[in-house]
């Protein structure tokens, strides 16, 4: 690592550490007005956002980006609008620091309690999605956190671009220096040099496998892991031939570079001979590259067979596993041998079916007869989100303001002392 980019990033996150002590303590309306500030300054500065992705789209074709990060990385007005219309949806809802969650008597008659304070600082880093600048910034400011933000190479001059705007207006309406930082580099070392820093109190990481083993592998701060969507959808038995079909659609081809797309569908082998030639011919149609298994293949011979890797691949473009299963205990254990965590569901018309799959199924989010595409903070009514953690510690899911906080315990005494 350079001793440059380790020397810089210690000055920013010293800055940040600062700022996290005053926005710990700030009033609700200072900083719900630094929202709406930030809101504002994004639609002020449309045109030069837009033209700054631009810049990054031409690089991001040169390059041979997919077309599934082209689509994450493009920005146009109503994305534009989106950024700022969550701001300040952020900054209506509650502010969770302060927020008492009990108190009891202790010993003595000592008074515990316990409230919700910020995280402190929170390293961001992610890949090419502009969005989540503007997301993050806002999330970590209403929820009291300082952020250092460290967007993909494929985003730079859209990061820079929207993280000038919002930090500005967020100085102009009273949040101290410091409090939302960019990382405006494509060397890979400022990554190192940030999830290293001993001023980082939490590390957030959102993008795919790669991402999540170098952090695995060289991460000295606490991190919350998130992103990778190997989504399953399992077609029961009892499904609503057509309810299916329009879920799978959805699942797949609504927005495939995401990660609550639906990556592997699975079939029971008793309504495969029914559901299969309606179901994939409806997939293929819209361009899906359908990978089957040899019971699917020979009800759907125009498909590609099937390799072992891809029933661990999270694809994010329009290529779909397809396997036709004994039952539910055998569409289990497939998403528990190759899921990642993140969004699973089952289409059925069997009450028991459906309880059995939302209590065995391990996932942050389990649906029944509804697309994996709903995992999402916007639509759980969080405003944006941090990411969609698959974790089980602290924060599960899509990771709002709440998932942002910690807890310390506050004690009220008359002058007990332990014997």
């Amino acid at each position: 690592m350079s001793t440059s980019w380790k020397d810089e990033l210690d000055l920013m996150a010293r800055s940040a550490k600062e700022a996290a002590r005053v926005l710990a303590t700030m009033p609700t309306e200072t900083k719900n007005s630094a929202l709406r500030g930030m809101a504002s300054a994004l639609r002020a500065n449309e045109a030069e956002i837009l033209e700054q992705n631009r810049l990054d789209l031409e690089e991001g074709k040169a390059a041979g980006l997919t077309d599934a990060l082209l689509d994450r990385l493009a920005l146009n007005r109503a994305r534009v609008e989106a950024m700022a219309a969550s701001l300040e949806e952020v900054a209506a809802f509650r502010d969770p620091v302060g927020e008492v969650l009990g108190m009891w008597s202790g010993d003595k008659g000592i008074r515990i309690g316990r409230i919700r304070v910020p995280l402190g600082v929170v390293g961001m880093i992610y890949e090419a999605r502009p969005n989540v600048t503007a997301d993050a910034a806002g999330l970590c400011l209403k929820s009291g956190n300082a952020v250092i933000l460290r967007g993909g190479k494929e985003a730079l001059r859209s990061n820079a671009a929207i993280t000038r705007a919002v930090s500005g207006a967020a100085m102009e309406n009273h949040i101290p220096e410091g409090a939302i930082q960019l990382l405006g580099t494509p060397d890979r070392d400022a990554s190192l040099a940030l999830m290293q820093s001993p001023y980082i109190d939490v590390l957030i990481p959102r993008g795919g496998a790669r991402l999540k083993d170098f952090v695995t592998q060289n991460a000295r701060v606490p991190y919350i892991m998130t992103g990778v969507g190997n989504c399953h959808t399992f077609i029961d038995a009892s499904a609503d031939i057509a309810m299916a079909v329009e879920i799978i659609v959805n699942a797949k081809c609504q927005r495939p570079g995401v990660c609550n797309a639906m990556e592997t569908l699975l079939i029971h082998e008793d309504i495969a001979p029914s559901f299969i030639p309606v179901g994939l011919k409806a997939l293929a149609e819209r361009g899906v590259e359908l990978r089957c298994d040899k019971r699917s293949l020979s009800l759907f011979p125009s498909a590609k067979p099937a390799a072992d890797e891809d029933w661990e691949t999270e694809f994010l473009g329009l290529t779909l596993a397809v396997r036709v299963v004994d039952g539910l205990e055998d569409a289990m254990e497939h998403i528990h041998r190759y899921g990642t965590q993140h969004s699973e569901a089952i289409v059925t018309k069997d009450y028991a079916n459906a309880q059995t799959f939302l209590a065995a199924v391990d996932a942050a989010a389990v649906y029944v007869n509804a697309s994996t595409r709903f995992t999402d903070g916007g639509v759980f009514g969080f405003g944006a989100e941090m990411g969609i953690s698959t974790q089980k510690l602290h924060a599960r899911g899509p990771m709002g303001v709440e998932q942002l906080t910690s807890t310390k315990f506050i004690i009220y005494g008359s002058g007990q002392t332990r014997g």
